[in-house]
């Protein structure tokens, strides 16, 4: 798959280009480039998230993903390249009906935070959603397949539920919203 980098320090991004898994080279500042950035910060934070207590099935899940998102990458740094397939957006919603199953019923919306675990997924979470974005932005100039996009809007739900899950795991609860709090 593509070129792989044998020296770090080219230079040959000085002229404000880099090179795309296919040898071709485009601008730093492309919708291509922006998707692929945000993919990579959003697996960072998971990889931050990893390094934090919680159980060992949700670990491996969460290293699991980290790939995807790696293979995703890989189809968004070479344009026509297929490298996500339906069965890994299949395995994010079996995730998501797994852990979604032992949590209560939400009655109000809920504040980012909790537990540092919590939290950490909470920033994932909105670092998906601006992935989401930059996808969604690049297929309207280019062809992207409708799998990335439903891979990446899954994983930002199923993060939303690992940061209600990581809050029971830490022996907390969902931080609720109250409405008007701070109007007096």
């Amino acid at each position: 798959m593509g070129n792989r980098l044998s020296q770090i320090a080219t230079r040959t991004g000085d002229d404000g280009s880099t090179g795309l898994g296919d040898g071709s080279r485009t601008r730093k500042d492309s919708l291509r480039i922006a998707a692929l950035g945000d993919v990579d910060e959003l697996n960072s934070f998971i990889g931050l998230l990893v390094t934090e207590p919680m159980p060992e099935d949700m670990r491996a899940a969460l290293s699991g993903i980290q790939h995807d998102l790696f293979d995703l990458g890989g189809e968004l740094c070479i344009p026509g390249f297929e490298n996500v397939s339906d069965a890994q957006v299949v395995r994010l919603d079996e995730l998501l009906a797994r852990y979604n199953a032992d949590l209560p019923r939400l009655q109000e919306f809920i504040l980012p935070g909790g537990s540092r675990a919590a939290a950490y997924a909470h920033v994932a979470r909105t670092v998906c959603r601006r992935a989401e974005r930059a996808i969604v932005a690049l297929g309207h100039e280019e062809t992207v397949r409708p799998v990335c996009r439903q891979y990446v809007n899954r994983l930002s739900d199923l993060m939303f539920v690992l940061a209600r899950v990581l809050n029971r795991y830490a022996g907390g609860s969902d931080v609720l919203w109250q409405q008007g709090k701070n109007k007096a």
